[in-house]
């Protein structure tokens, strides 16, 4: 299987794209997939990417999952220009390609939601175009999700939007829009594309998140989905970031 990139964004900040990626990550390792999990550009702290490398058990080095950190809890663009740093896209490109020559699938969380600003030029958008990679997108199943949840999608291109998984992750007591919410996304997206994630308790720790059996079930259909004999990713034009074409 040649190597992918797996991009999980969302449709707002705090949504559970580091629970999701750091789990993510476990399950395929547990399937003896070579995996990264990167969060390139942290602000406010490098939590986040600590996660990710215990998830990694300890496999990966903190600098090389996250290589820019920045100290204010802005977004990532803000807090680089509070440093006087300025982050372009062709650098963040250039490290996530060099990475994933040594695994089968690199997970790459971003910051923010899609269209946060996170360096001078670029988005997670934009990366996610350039890198050609599958789209991850984590919405909380609230009311308000069908918006959220169909503006991030129609912001992707075409193709890349064919490609997006969509996970709802759900809050700690369900009501009529978190019950309904699934089979109206699904009927946009189409069947399969839309997974539920259950509830879990921040202080739980990961091992036992994990033997969540209604975890497990919603990480094996992510993990189906990405890891399926014959499917490439999507291949829209990339923007130029001064790399030359996306590999």
């Amino acid at each position: 299987m040649r190597s992918r990139i797996v991009f999980i964004t969302g449709t707002d900040t705090g949504v559970g794209k580091t629970v999701l990626t750091s789990l993510l990550a476990r399950f395929l390792r547990e399937r003896d997939f070579a995996v990264a999990a990167l969060k390139p550009i942290c602000s406010g702290g490098r939590n986040d990417a600590r996660i990710l490398q215990a998830a990694l058990n300890g496999a990966v080095p903190l600098e090389q999952i996250n290589p820019w950190s920045f100290r204010s809890p802005l977004a990532p663009r803000l807090a680089a220009r509070q440093e006087r740093r300025r982050l372009q896209a062709a650098e963040v490109l250039g490290h996530v390609r060099k990475v994933r020559g040594d695994f089968d699938i690199v997970l790459i969380e971003g910051a923010g939601g899609l269209l946060s600003p996170l360096g001078e030029d670029f988005d997670a958008r934009d990366l996610i175009i350039a890198l050609r990679a599958i789209p991850l997108i984590v919405c909380p199943n609230r009311l308000g999700a069908l918006n959220q949840a169909r503006l991030v999608i129609s912001a992707l291109p075409a193709a890349t939007a064919r490609e997006a998984q969509l996970v709802l992750v759900s809050a700690p007591r369900h009501d009529l829009a978190s019950r309904t919410n699934p089979g109206m996304l699904a009927e946009f997206l189409g069947a399969g594309r839309v997974c539920v994630f259950p509830w879990l308790r921040r202080t739980r720790p990961a091992e036992h998140a994990l033997k969540d059996r209604c975890a497990r079930q919603a990480l094996e259909v992510i993990a189906q989905r990405l890891t399926s004999q014959g499917r490439c990713p999507p291949r829209p034009t990339p923007r130029s970031f001064g790399l030359g074409p996306a590999e």
